[in-house]
């Protein structure tokens, strides 16, 4: 059987008291529209359908860069879900098969709910995933007899008995959908919201004689997020349950709760994780490496053996070979650094290539940007750059070649050549106690007159 994702995103978020649209706002760094997207691709969709409202323009240019095949259905006014889902239908025309309707801003859902709904939705007409809530407070409830699902009834529209009940919407469902797009057409509004409830279509198949069933999830997969503190108790999920995947695969978090993950962080048993790392997104890690505290990484590649930290930065584009060392207070950006080299210190190495076996002493910078355009700097193997070098790109240093402490480099190092320029020093004997008096004696007067 085909299937067809619409997932609803239309919402403007209002107690995110944001601009951005709320589908779009980030857990572990990537949109909660694209965590759906992720989720719903378990089911291998023929068609997935974004409907978009507030934000519309953004929301589809993100929808679109994670699936360019995705269609844009736009909800002019938010009338409520089952206006939303209607919008689809043109999208959908000709479509024979199911739809799953997924929510933008439900980021946790498990790829074996999907396939359960799935399986359901096989001996049923209308799937509705549900969950037992610990605190049911406004949700809706799902009105069971047996395994069949009578209705679902909003919060503000339940009797007491009603609202006793646990069992509660996630507002997801599967169903076909030509006879989905049919129950909405007899939706109405007549409710306290004057909206058209998506969750309506149960009592109203109920009617037609339909077979309609509820699917149980945990309550963790439904997590919606609405607000500033829903967004950080969703990253708080997302991160304890990344932390411990990782420590089940062999990975040593000295202390989980400091390490922060993205949602692609790639990992290898075998590897130390010191306190208070932040991965960013695009970093893999091969096994055996060690990350020192405080160190930052995004978007780069640090191989089996490699030392990190403490307190370093690595960027986009920084290729760390095996046992490669790079130390604290060092940033390496589009960089790479070959096997057994050694940026230790204080240093910053961007748009460059360092040999195998390098040594880059404490405070060297690569001026790799002259305020237009990046150079390059290409650095051999064995090279010894010594302190507080500046090599003004586009440089060459050769293989076994030198660097005088405090040298400039602007023109390319043959191998194995000594490269010093620097001023000559002059000592004024003296002149250092003859310059401090004269300055103390201009501060007593600035002191004076104020």
């Amino acid at each position: 059987m085909s299937i067809a994702l619409v997932i609803l995103a239309a919402g403007k978020g209002t107690r995110m008291n944001s601009d951005i649209p709320k589908v779009l706002h980030p857990i572990a760094q990537v949109p909660m529209l694209v965590h759906a997207m992720r989720a719903g691709s378990v089911l291998s969709p023929e068609r997935t359908v974004i409907v978009t409202g507030h934000g519309s323009e953004t929301v589809a240019k993100v929808a679109q860069g994670e699936d360019e095949e995705t269609q844009i259905a736009v909800q002019e006014e938010q009338q409520g879900t089952a206006h939303a889902v209607a919008q689809a239908r043109q999208a959908l025309e000709g479509f024979e098969g199911d739809v799953v309707v997924l929510y933008g801003d439900t980021p946790f859902l498990q790829p074996d709910t999907l396939e359960r709904m799935i399986e359901a939705r096989s001996r049923n007409d209308l799937v509705i995933l549900g969950f037992e809530a610990a605190d049911p407070a406004r949700y809706g409830r799902l009105v069971m007899k047996g395994d069949s699902l009578e209705r679902i009834v909003e919060f503000k529209d339940a009797t007491d008995e009603e609202r006793a009940l646990t069992f509660c919407n996630s507002g997801l469902l599967a169903c076909d959908a030509q006879l989905l797009f049919s129950l909405i057409d007899d939706v109405s509004n007549d409710n306290a919201s004057g909206e058209y409830y998506l969750t309506d279509v149960v009592e109203i198949a109920g009617k037609r004689g339909l077979n309609v069933t509820a699917v149980a999830c945990d309550e963790a997969q439904t997590l919606g997020v609405n607000s500033r503190a829903d967004l950080a108790a969703a990253d708080a999920v997302f991160q304890s349950r990344a932390r411990a995947e990782l420590l089940d695969m062999g990975v040593t978090l000295m202390a989980p709760e400091t390490v922060y993950l993205a949602s692609d962080t790639v990992i290898g048993r075998d590897t130390v994780i010191e306190p208070n790392v932040v991965f960013g997104r695009g970093v893999t890690v091969e096994s055996g490496a060690t990350i020192r505290a405080f160190s930052h990484l995004e978007g780069c590649h640090v191989s089996r053996g490699a030392i990190i930290g403490p307190y370093a930065r690595l960027r986009p584009g920084a290729e760390l070979a095996e046992n490669t060392r790079v130390g604290n207070f060092v940033e390496i950006k589009n960089a790479e650094i070959a096997e057994g080299a050694k940026v230790n210190h204080l240093s910053y190495i961007g748009d460059a290539s360092v040999g195998a076996a390098t040594n880059i002493g404490a405070g060297t910078i690569t001026c790799n940007y002259d305020g237009v355009m990046k150079h390059k700097t290409t650095i051999g193997e064995n090279v010894f750059i010594g302190s507080n070098t500046m090599l003004v790109a586009p440089v060459t240093v050769g293989d076994g070649a030198m660097t005088a402490t405090g040298t400039v480099v602007t023109k390319n190092v043959e191998p194995d050549a000594l490269a010093v320029a620097r001023a000559k020093q002059e000592n004024k004997p003296g002149y250092a106690r003859k310059l401090f008096d004269m300055l103390k004696a201009k501060k007593a007067r600035r002191d004076k007159e104020a």
